[in-house]
């Protein structure tokens, strides 16, 4: 815009500089002017005018001789030797010579002529400090002037981020930066952030409330399949004629149906707001460890892979116990794809969880980006979609927890869950 705020603030700041600067040298030029031949006359011809009157007073009164003015008197019809040569040339008046430095007024009266002598260099310095303070001043008010100028022109913008700081990031309210709703003072550039804002506002509301409503609808509408799914696998486990084969199908099919039932708590805790906390139980971590563990091991068929739980006493742990569920499920289910050759250890300490594994490991490149949706270290088994550790990393924000991952290309991944 060809009157943007940018280039008002320039301006303004150019004009402090050129008025600053033009203060400097006319400040500097008038109080010279100013002390030299307004002050200093007028001390003189005031001095000129005393002596006068005292001498009208007192018989053969001496002129003035003091530590800034030199006086000479030349009474009437007398020689003019007592004056100086420099001097004696000198009509009635003020005068400045450049030859002796001095400022003189020759005051002509019917008594006689007076030369008042003033030195210069003492009228210099009196100019200078005089120039001095008015410069000071000028900068000063100048540099006001330029405040308040700049003042006005960023009070738009601090407004509209006062406004903005006070939004809630989950429900950003942008009703006061509607177009109607705007103050006069809000223009150019200021008032196109505002409507931009409102309008990427309303979108983000839409997107959020749109996302929430997505996911609480299907988490409910999956419900009932699985309901279906495991009132059906009841039944047919009542059965006393299944084969071992049947029952064991049987069972890995109850078992990814509450596994499908832990997924979708984990979704709905996403999904709801931030400061409604989750609804949490007294559970062992080491009763979940164990029952993941015995999930994942049909991962481990035909690899020469152990699988080991150590569990350190009763790990009492007040949570959602199906977000704990979820979390070490996926973290089992990642060590177990990734580990062709060795061990999978899972250990449950005081406060943590540790998943260690000897698979293929992965590069400080991957391992930077392992929380990034769809990301998938190479060499793995190709089941999975790299969901699993972001879900994990917000599930354990959303709870209180923290996650960290320490790996060497070839060498294995540790895993750490920290809970409290």
């Amino acid at each position: 815009m060809s009157y943007g705020l940018p280039r008002k603030i320039r301006i303004a700041f150019i004009l402090q500089a050129l008025l600053a600067s033009l203060a400097v040298l006319l400040g500097g030029y008038l109080m010279a002017l100013v002390v030299k031949y307004g002050l200093i006359n007028a001390v003189l011809q005031s001095e000129a005018q005393y002596y006068w009157q005292q001498s009208a007073q007192v018989a053969e009164l001496a002129p003035p001789n003091t530590l800034r003015i030199r006086g000479y008197l030349q009474p009437a019809g007398q020689s003019d030797t007592v004056v100086p040569a420099q001097l004696r040339a000198l009509a009635p008046g003020f005068h400045e010579l450049e030859s002796s430095d001095q400022l003189v007024l020759v005051d002509q009266q019917p008594e006689g002529r007076l030369y008042l002598v003033f030195q210069r260099s003492i009228a210099h310095r009196a100019a200078v400090w005089a120039g001095v303070l008015l410069i000071l001043l000028a900068i000063h008010a100048s540099s006001w002037l330029t405040y308040r100028a700049s003042a006005r022109l960023v009070a738009p913008v601090s407004w509209l981020a006062r406004r903005v700081s006070l939004w809630d990031p989950r429900h950003p309210d942008a009703k006061e930066l509607a177009p109607e709703r705007l103050p006069p003072e809000v223009q150019g550039e200021t008032r196109q952030l505002a409507l931009a804002l409102h309008d990427m506002a309303g979108k983000v509301g839409d997107h959020v409330a749109r996302e929430r409503n997505f996911t609480r609808d299907a988490s409910h509408e999956l419900r009932t399949p699985l309901t279906v799914i495991r009132m059906a696998s009841d039944m047919a486990l009542a059965d006393s004629g299944l084969t071992p084969r049947l029952q064991r199908s049987l069972q890995r099919i109850q078992r990814a149906g509450r596994d499908m039932e832990a997924v979708i708590d984990a979704f709905l805790l996403l999904a709801r707001e931030v400061d409604v906390e989750p609804q949490s139980e007294l559970f062992d971590v080491g009763e979940v460890v164990r029952y993941e563990a015995a999930n994942v091991e049909e991962l481990l068929q035909g690899k020469q892979v152990q699988l080991r739980v150590l569990v350190e006493g009763n790990q009492m742990l007040l949570a959602p116990p199906r977000v704990m569920h979820v979390v070490v499920a996926n973290l089992l289910r990642n060590a177990c794809l990734y580990t062709d050759v060795g061990e999978v250890e899972v250990r449950v300490m005081p406060g943590q969880v540790v998943v260690r594994d000897t698979g293929i490991g992965m590069s400080s490149e991957a391992l930077a980006r392992v929380f990034d949706p769809f990301f998938r270290a190479d060499g793995g088994s190709q089941l999975g979609v790299g969901l699993g550790l972001p879900i994990v990393r917000r599930l354990c924000e959303r709870c209180g927890w923290q996650i960290e991952i320490d790996s060497r290309e070839g060498q294995g991944t540790t895993v750490t869950l920290l809970y409290r």
